[in-house]
């Protein structure tokens, strides 16, 4: 059934979107073939049960056109080494020049393919200064993608229905509160009958330590990372476990460690809704604008449009019907990026007309599903798993109704939409295993947060506080919209994170952008 909306907080859906919709993609470096070669690793001293980990020796090979490729293991469980393995898949674009280390990156999610960022968008996760400077490597966390993965439907069209089928009781209802939590519960046991054990080890903790590994394998004395939204929890997770090893860590679009699950729904509900809000500024009085009058009469218009799909769905071409959390999922998607705000233009006409078409293209590609209705990746079920982990559920049956309300007054538009989730874990086969707590990452190198001031998936406040718990936390800001800032909004913040990782010289604390 079709799902109460929770935003995944990746850069890598805009790219996606880039990708899907403008047909341009990103142009990655031509690099020649490298032939096969193999990591040298730090040899450091580690505990014995997990120096066969450490000590591995990786094997690139060329794959892709222009990149390496490797897999590594790593434990399934770092508190019993022993037990059983997993495997990470790793991808390579080589330093133009000679390579100052390795530089690892993820782009979000949680469920972002980072070997799929690197290949597919390599120009759009760093600049040509670091690529000339760095091996670049993009990874799939455990549970991802090319890695040990989650798995929940060997069928799609199963997938399909867990996201995409509209409740038959109304919003709010107690049946329908027994509807979602019926389907959380079927959805975590196909989980668990198609996974099996990894899908209770595919927490960020675990997958920090599996981070450090990495660095170890690689050769690299400390680490350097670059971490996009849900990327930066994850870096931050690192410098909280590993805090002699930060070498240079960068987190842009971040993620406040100590929210609970459902400030994080609430936060970015007034986030999604200011990006509206700009969109709508934008869009008003221009001729191929869907609206007309004030950006608060607009806003009203698009509460309409919603409510009227939550009571009259649209049915597309292809059988499915468009309701208003899968018309909220395509609006949300292009809102990641001003550049695609033409999109959502073209999104409001064609649903105000009638069609839902186009509004399940925006929607099939925030879930990664092709045309022909497979799925190209597992970010999605990957998404839940990791999070039904990472976030200890705190809502109840009896306060839904409650959260729903403040939502509604926090995000008049978006909050209906992203109502009655707070239970979605609930029934998860594994309780939850990390603590919200802040991270200060006492004795870390020095790390730069980067937040923009109205990025709706990762709102700015949330740069702020990271940066503020974090000892060594420097914090730029981008005055600007948009999910995340390095790399797509301007020099200024090109050059502080260029600058820090190619001549060490960071940031200074509060720098404005």
């Amino acid at each position: 059934m079709t799902r109460p909306a929770r935003t995944r907080a990746a850069t890598v859906v805009a790219a996606v979107l880039a990708a899907t919709l403008m047909l341009t993609g990103c142009v990655s470096q031509f690099l020649p073939t490298q032939p096969n070669a193999t990591s040298t690793p730090t040899g450091e001293e580690v505990a014995a049960e997990i120096e066969p980990f450490y000590s591995q020796v990786l094997t690139w090979r060329a794959c892709e056109g222009e990149f390496q490729c490797a897999t590594a293991e790593a434990p399934l469980d770092w508190n019993d080494p022993q037990r059983d393995s997993i495997d990470l898949a790793l991808i390579r674009s080589s330093a133009d020049g000679t390579a100052m280390g390795s530089l690892l990156i993820n782009p979000g999610g949680p469920g972002g393919s980072g070997y799929d960022f690197v290949r597919d968008s390599l120009d759009y996760a760093v600049s040509d200064r670091l690529q000339g400077s760095y091996d670049t490597v993009g990874f799939d966390p455990r549970g991802v993608n090319r890695s040990s993965a989650v798995s929940c439907y060997d069928d799609p069209s199963e997938l399909d229905g867990f996201l995409f089928d509209i409740a038959e009781n109304p919003v709010g209802t107690p049946e329908y509160i027994g509807e979602l939590e019926q389907s959380s519960a079927a959805f975590g046991q196909a989980c668990l009958e198609h996974t099996g054990d990894l899908l209770g080890f595919v927490d960020t903790v675990s997958a920090a330590k599996d981070l450090d590994m990495l660095r170890a394998i690689l050769g690299d004395e400390k680490l350097n990372y670059l971490g996009y939204s849900y990327g930066t929890l994850l870096g931050a997770t690192y410098a909280d476990l590993f805090p002699d090893k930060t070498g240079k860590l960068v987190l842009d679009g971040a993620i406040d460690p100590s929210t609970s699950d459902f400030d994080v729904t609430a936060t970015q509900a007034q986030g999604f809704e200011s990006a509206l809000r700009a969109y709508l500024e934008d869009c008003v009085g221009t001729t191929d604008c869907p609206f007309r009058g004030s950006v608060d009469q607009a806003a009203l218009q698009v509460k309409a449009v919603l409510d009227s799909l939550a009571g009259s769905p649209l049915r597309a071409t292809d059988g499915r019907q468009l309701g208003s959390s899968n018309m909220f999922t395509a609006i949300i998607l292009p809102l990641y990026s001003v550049d695609n705000w033409p999109y959502l233009s073209e999104l409001f006409a064609s649903v105000m007309s009638g069609d839902a078409d186009y509004a399940f293209l925006l929607a099939d590609s925030y879930y990664s599903r092709d045309e022909d209705g497979t799925y190209a990746d597992n970010s999605t079920e990957a998404f839940i798993a990791i999070n039904c982990l990472d976030y200890a559920v705190t809502s109840t049956t009896e306060t839904l109704e409650a959260e729903a309300a403040e939502l509604a007054r926090l995000a008049p538009v978006f909050g209906p939409s992203m109502s009655y989730g707070g239970t979605a874990c609930a029934s998860w086969p594994f309780e939850s295993t990390r603590e919200r707590v802040a991270i200060a990452a006492e004795g870390s190198a020095p790390i730069v947060v980067i937040g923009t001031t109205n990025d709706p998936a990762t709102p700015y406040v949330w740069a702020e506080n990271l940066a503020g718990q974090l000892e060594n936390g420097l914090l730029v800001t981008y005055e600007g919209e948009g999910h995340t800032a390095y790399n797509k909004s301007n020099d200024c913040i090109n050059d502080a994170v260029d600058d820090f990782f190619i001549s060490d010289t960071p940031p200074a604390d509060q720098t404005v952008c």
